[in-house]
């Protein structure tokens, strides 16, 4: 009997401690998680939207000789300049001109919203000079200043945005270029707002006369010159302009095409919409193309103006040409 019981006492401490074993032992979790990827640097400090944003390497425009934003008294948009919300927080544009000057950071925005309508209801242009910010008046202009370079443009406000508590501005591709942001992709600026009002502008017309009436002078008296020295072939050459001008002008090549029609059309929509303002609109047929061409103009500068205007209203690549 004694026998009996120790051999069962026995076996239930067998059995107790086969129990105490399976459920002290954990099979090793196969849901093992691997450790969060690192965010890139470059995506990460990057000021366009996407690394890729820019026009890549097949673009035939001359940025750097893209003309900055004209500025112009325009009326304020009233759908656009409502108090709105965006990602929690509330804005309140301002519905005309206040003196607006502030440090900040500007990003930009490239191909991926190329062609897309703003905040006013225009169509995004990478190649124009546009911009993005919260508050400022749709329309309104800008004075934006790099400090790191020195480099200035102006810009035309047209959409909202940038939504990212620690940005000032979105520029468009072309401006962030001319300021020598879009390596880095953003970067410091200063940005003032410019007065449009008649007043202002007027004041500004003649400010901009004032300052090259010396050399308007100085032409004036070079051509009297030439003109009471007739039978001075020295004196004449001695006193004429060193810059020949193409006695061609510029012109702004809008399009090229095969067929008359389409040539036809295109300068329709261009008179249609006063683009080439006093110039002629012509189509010309060339080496086997209808070119529609805008000109000539007096100096390049009136003509990359004009090839903006071109490109901002019809969305199309306008070249600049002296011939």
């Amino acid at each position: 009997m004694v026998i009996f019981q120790k051999s069962f006492i026995i076996l239930w401490l067998v059995l107790l401690a086969g129990c105490a074993s399976t459920n002290s032992t954990k099979p090793e979790s196969t849901n093992t998680k691997s450790p969060p990827a690192k965010q890139s640097k470059e995506s990460s400090n990057k000021g366009g939207y996407y690394l890729d944003d820019g026009p890549g390497d097949n673009t035939s425009i001359d940025i750097a000789s893209i003309p900055d934003a004209e500025p112009r008294t325009e009326k304020p948009l009233v759908s656009s300049n409502k108090p709105y919300q965006a990602l929690g927080q509330k804005y309140v544009p301002m519905k005309t001109y206040a003196p607006y000057s502030k440090q900040g950071v500007a990003s930009w925005y490239g191909k991926r919203y190329h062609g897309r309508k703003t905040s006013s209801g225009e169509v995004y242009d990478m190649y124009g000079m546009s911009a993005a910010h919260t508050t400022l008046p749709i329309p309104s202009y800008v004075k934006v200043v790099n400090p790191t370079n020195g480099r200035a443009v102006v810009v035309r406000v047209n959409d909202r945005g940038p939504f990212k508590h620690d940005r000032l501005i979105d520029l468009s591709y072309a401006a962030a270029y001319k300021l020598g942001l879009v390596a880095q992709g953003s970067g410091l600026v200063e940005v003032t707002a410019i007065d449009t009002s008649p007043e202002a502008l007027s004041i500004a017309a003649k400010t901009n006369v004032a300052a090259v009436e010396p050399s308007s002078t100085s032409t004036a008296q070079t051509t009297e010159l030439i003109s009471s020295s007739n039978t001075n072939n020295t004196l004449i050459s001695q006193s004429a302009p060193s810059k020949a001008i193409s006695p061609s002008g510029y012109y702004v090549q809008a399009g090229a095409f095969k067929s008359e029609a389409n040539g036809e059309l295109l300068q329709k929509k261009i008179m249609d919409l006063d683009l080439a303002g006093d110039a002629a609109v012509t189509n010309v047929y060339n080496n086997g193309l209808h070119r529609v061409k805008l000109g000539p103009f007096s100096s390049k500068r009136e003509a990359d103006i004009h090839a903006n205007k071109v490109r901002s209203q019809l969305n199309i690549s306008a070249i600049v040409t002296n011939q």
